[in-house]
């Protein structure tokens, strides 16, 4: 377990403290004596490897009650909420009817359900009725003996004029077929400079198993406020159509025509995170197992059917990428697995959303995207250095003040950074990459002698490009790996659970 507190943000909003700690065991979290970062920057830390501590991560299968569908028809299921850009509006998203896969399926009509949410403010007694859209979805595969999957009726509905810091009821459905039960959520703050989320929780790379049921479980008892999904949702593409399964895809099934995967899995998931997610808000955005590549070429689908994003709302065309806010934070969602560059769509929305922060209103400024910038893991290691080289001095720029990562099957928190270089202005870099899905814990760094790396196998497969080049400066000058942890490195463990990210609303060094 470790903890720290990143110092007020260099806009001097002196008022607020920013603390930050991996939750990966039952152990209670102690509130005194964690450090700053204007006690850093830190001598570097490894956590040695406790092997006993790897937990079950084997997928729930599909006989487990709590991925099993228990409504009937077309009543509602896999419901969860997400926000919009600000906190008078949140997004309802929830399934009708039952996904179909074989050989021969139909496709459900997305307008024979409607999409309709009654929804109150507590103490207001008044009720509000919202529409929306529907949707469904195929994964489709032009090779024989691959099954093809169509998704139930998604159903995704904006609510709009509310008030902050509110619980609000709700109930989803068709009124005409059948409503949902009575779920709950509560409003972001106001946004301003003295409001805040009173806990977000951050978590990447979370799957489906015993070990993700041990995170889900700890998120629940620290009753997050807000969640953040960093990418690699549920790990459909670890499977073939069939529903068999492996921890490495390409080492279990080298010979397959096209990376498959079994689409139930993202059904099994909603189910199962519907308790949490129903009242929490949660924030994804894609990681590389979202990819799933189909016919004609299409990837991301599931990804981008399955979840609202507040995308129109905050300027930006695309799912893979964009922003929010939540009390006095800026978020922005940002795009690993679309083109990043200085003349991409994605790079002049960025500049764009940027521009319009008034740090006087939202002092903290919070980047996450699924690729870490600075791992020292050997897994991945210096994969998104294409999107680094693209984007950093911009980010720098405007002084993001915390980036959170997934990707990465480990927990590492950097010192201040900027460029490999230690900078009291650059932000710190966390790495929150195992909820405890079935690919196991990356446990070898970069640095440990005999680990490091062959250049030319590290450029990300998706994206390609290289960028990964010897270091030209610095302690690590003329090679690609540091031959110990690197200096930006502030603390580096193997372990599996998520984050928490606080913002207390009280001055600096007062509790």
């Amino acid at each position: 377990m470790a903890a720290m507190r990143a110092a007020p943000p260099p806009s001097g909003a002196s008022l607020a403290l920013l603390c930050f700690f991996l939750l990966c065991s039952s152990e209670p979290l102690l509130a005194g004596d964690i450090p700053t970062t204007l006690e850093g920057p830190f001598t570097p830390v490894t956590v040695p490897l406790d092997k006993s501590f790897r937990g079950n991560a084997v997928d729930l299968p599909d006989t487990d009650r709590r991925v099993q569908r228990t409504v009937s028809d077309f009543e509602p299921e896999q419901i969860s909420v997400s926000l919009s850009s600000s906190y008078d509006s949140v997004w309802i998203s929830w399934i009708t009817g039952e996904y179909q896969i074989g050989d021969d399926i139909t496709p459900l009509d997305p307008n024979s359900v409607g999409s309709v949410v009654y929804y109150v403010g507590s103490g207001s007694g008044q009720s509000h009725r919202a529409t929306g859209y529907s949707l469904i979805y195929n994964q489709l595969y032009p090779f024989e003996g691959l099954e093809n999957y169509t998704s139930g009726i998604i159903h995704h509905v904006r609510l709009k004029g509310l008030k902050p810091s509110t619980l609000y009821s709700y109930q989803c459905g068709d009124p005409s077929i059948a409503m949902s039960e009575v779920y709950y959520f509560t409003t972001m703050p106001v946004t301003g400079p003295s409001s805040y989320p009173s806990r977000v929780a951050v978590v990447g790379d979370l799957g489906l198993t015993y070990n993700t049921t041990s995170t889900v479980g700890h998120m629940l008892s620290n009753h997050p406020d807000l969640a953040l999904l960093i990418g690699d949702v549920c790990y459909a593409n670890l499977y073939l159509t069939n529903g068999t399964g492996a921890d490495c895809y390409s080492c279990s099934f080298p010979h397959t025509p096209i990376r498959e995967t079994y689409q139930p899995r993202w059904d099994y998931w909603g189910r199962y995170m519907q308790p949490l997610v129903s009242k929490v808000p949660i924030m994804v955005v894609e990681g590389d197992h979202e990819i799933e590549e189909q016919a004609e070429n299409q990837t991301f689908v599931a990804y981008s059917s399955r979840f609202a994003f507040p995308s129109k709302e905050s300027g930006s065309s695309s799912t893979f990428y964009y922003s929010f806010n939540a009390g006095g934070i800026h978020f922005l969602m940002l795009g690993a697995y679309i083109s990043y560059n200085k003349s991409s769509d994605q790079y002049r929305w960025l500049e764009k959303d940027l521009a319009k922060v008034n740090r006087e209103v939202t002092p903290w400024l919070v980047a996450t995207w699924h690729s870490p910038w600075y791992s020292t893991y050997t897994t991945h290691y210096r994969d998104a250095e294409c999107m680094r080289v693209a984007m950093e001095d911009l980010l720098y720029s405007y002084g993001v003040d915390v980036v959170f990562n997934g990707h990465v099957h480990a927990y590492e928190r950097s010192n201040r950074v900027y460029n490999y270089t230690l900078d009291p202005c650059g932000p710190v870099h966390i790495t929150v990459g195992d909820g405890g899905n079935r690919e196991k814990m990356a446990i070898t760094h970069a640095d440990e002698p005999g680990n490091c790396p062959d250049p030319s196998t590290t450029p990300d497969a998706y994206m390609g490009g290289f960028c990964a080049f010897n270091f030209t400066s610095g302690p690590a000058k003329g090679n690609f790996c540091w031959d110990r942890q690197p200096e930006y490195s502030a603390y580096r463990e193997s372990s599996f659970g998520h984050g928490i990210f606080e913002v207390p609303n009280n001055p600096l060094g007062e509790e």
